[in-house]
């Protein structure tokens, strides 16, 4: 009953532009055509480990009803509206003053709202085998790392100790940045790289130590009035101070300051599902390789993704390696290789 997740939905995901947009972002659609958003199947990945009464999901506060709608289960006040983006450390460290003020000796898991895992059994034993760890070891600070499949320069890199057989918990030596594809190459070929997940577990009181050392003007912030936490004058007290928090990531800001990180090599078939190429490497294929979704007629196209909503309709001929989608009046045809590109191109329409 102690155990805690924190689910982080405040995106717009605008690497998936134009299905992913301001008003309707990522993490509630059904990209995958699973026949269910990315948040739900989040919430059911962990619903076995955690109790639906300490879910919590940090959001934009345009966003509230979408996850109310998607997770019925929860209620209102489990679902914290940030005022303002600013990156994953203020993000958690609200919900963790919030947990503060409910259960002083909670252990938490944060986790995004908008991954793919395949082996959801393995993936729950991972999380369970983090919180026993958390039990003899509460001022670890750990992350779940994924075996590389792939030289990806998309992902960020956890490096721990050349041994044999690496045991299930091991100490991290190292985090890297996300690499150029040679040094992508070399990291997969030594065997002691992880992709880094963007999961992380904690016990409340490590990661309150943690921010008070290497955060500290972000704890200013939060312990100006400790005291609003858990009452009806939280939203308030949030709406007024909330911008005031560094922008800043987790990682940059604790992760790679500690010399107390742990992680677990896993592989439960984890994907961020970050960018189309990525839904590209999951989805269901024709035989010449496209990815088909919506009311569509694929003539002599080859290695190509076309996705239209419902009710619409294409017909897309003589295409390879490119990037077709459509949705809400918004059309995105480019080459699969630019698609690194598509944030900065619709800055153009803004």
């Amino acid at each position: 009953m102690n155990n805690y997740c924190i689910i982080m939905a405040g995106g717009i995901g605008s690497r998936f532009w134009p299905l992913s947009k301001d008003n309707y972002p990522k993490q509630f659609l059904d990209i995958l055509g699973t026949g269910k958003s990315f948040i739900r199947s989040t919430y059911e990945r962990f619903s076995p480990v955690i109790p639906d009464e300490n879910f919590l999901v940090v959001t934009n506060k345009a966003y509230k009803h979408l996850v109310l709608e998607h997770l019925p289960m929860l209620r209102p006040d489990q679902v914290l509206c940030e005022p303002a983006r600013r990156n994953t450390a203020p993000c958690i460290a609200y919900a963790a003053y919030h947990i503060q003020s409910q259960c002083k000796d909670a252990n938490i898991v944060v986790t995004p709202a908008d991954h793919l895992v395949t082996n959801e059994t393995e993936f729950q034993r991972i999380i369970r085998l983090g919180f026993d760890f958390l039990a003899q070891k509460p001022q670890a600070l750990m992350t779940i790392g994924i075996k590389p499949s792939r030289p990806e320069t998309g992902y960020g890199y956890i490096q721990v100790p050349k041994q044999n057989v690496l045991p299930e918990v091991v100490k991290v030596e190292m985090f890297k940045e996300k690499p150029d594809y040679e040094t992508a190459v070399k990291f997969v070929s030594e065997g002691n790289y992880f992709w880094n997940s963007g999961i992380f577990l904690w016990t409340l009181d490590g990661i309150m130590q943690a921010f008070k050392q290497y955060l500290p003007e972000m704890v200013d912030v939060f312990e100006k009035d400790i005291y609003n936490f858990g009452t009806p004058k939280e939203q308030d007290f949030i709406n007024d101070h909330f911008v005031d928090c560094p922008n800043i990531s987790i990682d940059y800001g604790v992760m790679e300051k500690s010399p107390n990180t742990f992680t677990i090599p896993a592989d439960f078939g984890w994907s961020d599902i970050g960018t189309w190429g990525s839904l590209f490497t999951h989805a269901k294929k024709d035989a010449d390789g496209n990815a088909l979704r919506g009311k569509v007629v694929s003539v002599g196209n080859k290695n190509t993704i076309v996705n239209i909503e419902e009710g619409t309709e294409a017909v897309v001929e003589g295409l390879e390696d490119y990037l077709v989608a459509y949705r809400d009046h918004s059309l995105l045809v480019c080459k699969l290789h630019d698609e690194q590109q598509i944030k900065v191109w619709i800055e153009g329409l803004k």
